[in-house]
């Protein structure tokens, strides 16, 4: 799917379905991952160790598969914004904002592209308006882009209005470990008070016609939580992770063949299998 059609998806409410893929490095599995259902291709340059050649490889491939790539850049700074559109991403997503001009920085770097210097900054404060050939271009060159904003913090929720208000903006990123942590309640997601300030953003995105979504494991969420969130208006779908799917579904299966065959599992020595990462 296009970046232009994602882009509508977001605005209009439909939904659109993507989870947080790291299978490149082997071509063989990359190309049987384009044969999953996806719209997007979550590719995160926050956490994980993913360099600029990398991105761009990512990016190559799953635009040409008709797979649209959205990078998750470190923080709110046109160039890694700027980085990420260079390497092929359609959709920008940046973490963590909490004002409206890190808004506004983004949105200069996706939406008008290649303008810089004080010819965007005039642009981007109302004081000089580009002619038609210019924004003709520039919707023309930028079609396929689109920006994600990341609202991980109480104090991003209480400025959600005038955050996804700023011209550019297509969608909503909740963090779910950054939103607990500022709410003093980490990983309690299970929590009625998470739960109600998730519910309650996704509610007031899709009142200002803006894309949101929640990043997780949906398969392990709290009983009914998905249903609520999608009764509220969720529509940009990101499904945990191609490699925690692929573990999670692989330990199904060999627990199921084990329990038939009378047998136990047991891991001799100490591995340590948990990973600090967006991954799960």
């Amino acid at each position: 799917m296009r970046g232009e059609i994602i882009r509508e998806k977001l605005h209009s409410g439909e939904r659109v379905y993507g989870t947080h893929v790291c299978s490149l490095s082997n071509p063989v599995t990359a190309k049987m991952e384009t044969g999953v259902e996806l719209d997007f291709a979550f590719i995160c340059n926050e956490h994980m160790p993913i360099d600029r050649t990398e991105t761009s490889m990512m990016c190559q491939f799953y635009a040409a598969h008709g797979v649209s790539p959205c990078v998750r850049i470190p923080c709110p700074d046109a160039y890694y914004a700027s980085m990420a559109l260079d390497a092929g991403a359609q959709g920008v997503t940046v973490p963590y904002v909490e004002t409206v001009e890190e808004v506004k920085t983004i949105v200069g770097a996706v939406k008008y592209r290649p303008i810089k210097g004080k010819f965007l900054a005039d642009v981007l404060d109302g004081t000089r308006e580009p002619t038609k050939k210019t924004i003709e271009y520039l919707n023309h060159f930028n079609r396929d882009n689109y920006v994600i904003i990341g609202i991980e913090s109480v104090e991003a929720i209480r400025n959600l209005e005038a955050l996804i208000s700023v011209r550019g903006v297509d969608g909503v990123f909740l963090g779910p470990h950054d939103i607990s942590m500022s709410m003093e309640i980490p990983e309690e997601y299970d929590n009625p008070l998470f739960m109600d300030v998730v519910e309650d953003v996704i509610r007031r995105c899709r009142a200002l016609n803006v894309g949101v979504g929640l990043h997780t494991q949906w398969a392990s969420v709290a009983p009914g939580l998905l249903d609520r969130l999608l009764d509220a208006g969720m529509n940009w779908i990101a499904n945990g992770s191609d490699v925690v799917t692929l573990r999670d579904g692989l330990n199904h299966t060999l627990r199921g063949i084990r329990e038939k065959a009378g047998d136990s599992y047991s891991r001799d020595g100490d591995a340590d299998t948990q990973v600090s990462s967006c991954l799960g």
